[in-house]
């Protein structure tokens, strides 16, 4: 079977998927969620949902560097990852080997894609199709508008998730209006927060542990802003874990 991914890249799979290795957190969940565990023979240090997974399947690295050899011996049929994730030049020496699928997410159609591609990809359309429609279904019913924002993933420096970002497309869905235009990622400096001067200032639980002083810093900072800290998981992962994001995102204020 050929198949094309989000790149436009053609994969050839010679047989359904049975030795898959997920090279991305949210996916990994996502394939235990459509029932694919038993199918998954490896995948990175960081897929920490479903909690079991690191002690039952092989880490073979994390999502920007690889243990080839550990790869090798695992025989996958197939290897999933994301263009943002992954590491290009990495992902493009286990495609000499292996079937290497990549998505490109940058909204909840792109999230919706994924999941019935990786559905059909591994013969669980009706699974997939009925997860796109719960996800789609808890997104339907309103979602209060909040207010402008500014939404911070890591500090020193200080950076934030800008237009065209996965995280962007969330804030919007939970009622936010990103203040932050101009770069993907950018790095701020505390004046440039300053002059934002977001309704509110949204600290990610991920990738930076942002804590109690941290907050008590960006309210010296910005008096008139609202500080939270936001479950990271919740704005940034493109799997089923999408089933928690409306909810959540409802009783934020």
């Amino acid at each position: 079977m050929y198949v094309t991914d989000h790149l436009q890249r053609t994969v050839f799979l010679p047989k359904p998927p049975e030795r898959i290795i997920s090279l991305v957190p949210s996916q990994t969940e996502l394939l235990v969620d459509l029932g694919l565990g038993d199918r998954l023979v490896g995948l990175t240090k960081f897929c920490v949902h479903p909690a079991h997974l690191r002690k039952d399947k092989a880490i073979v690295g994390g999502t920007k560097n690889y243990r080839y050899e550990l790869i090798d011996s695992l025989a996958p049929d197939l290897i999933i990852g994301n263009k943002e994730e992954n590491d290009q030049v990495g992902i493009a020496r286990l495609a000499e080997k292996y079937p290497v699928w990549l998505s490109d997410i940058a909204s909840l159609a792109d999230a919706y894609r994924m999941i019935r591609d990786l559905g059909q990809l591994c013969q669980v359309e009706s699974a997939a199709e009925a997860l796109v429609q719960q996800i789609s279904s808890a997104f339907a019913a309103p979602i209060p508008i909040k207010g402008s924002c500014v939404y911070l993933i890591w500090n020193q420096p200080m950076m934030a998730a800008g237009k065209g970002t996965f995280i962007d497309a969330l804030l919007t869905e939970a009622g936010f209006d990103n203040r932050v235009v101009d770069l993907r990622y950018p790095v701020l400096q505390e004046d440039e927060l300053q002059r934002l001067a977001p309704d509110y200032l949204l600290l990610s639980s991920e990738p930076f542990p942002f804590k109690e002083q941290h907050m008590r810093h960006f309210q010296s900072l910005l008096p008139q802003t609202r500080i939270r800290k936001v479950n990271g998981e919740l704005f940034s992962w493109y799997g089923s874990r999408l089933l928690q994001s409306a909810p959540y995102f409802r009783q934020l204020e």
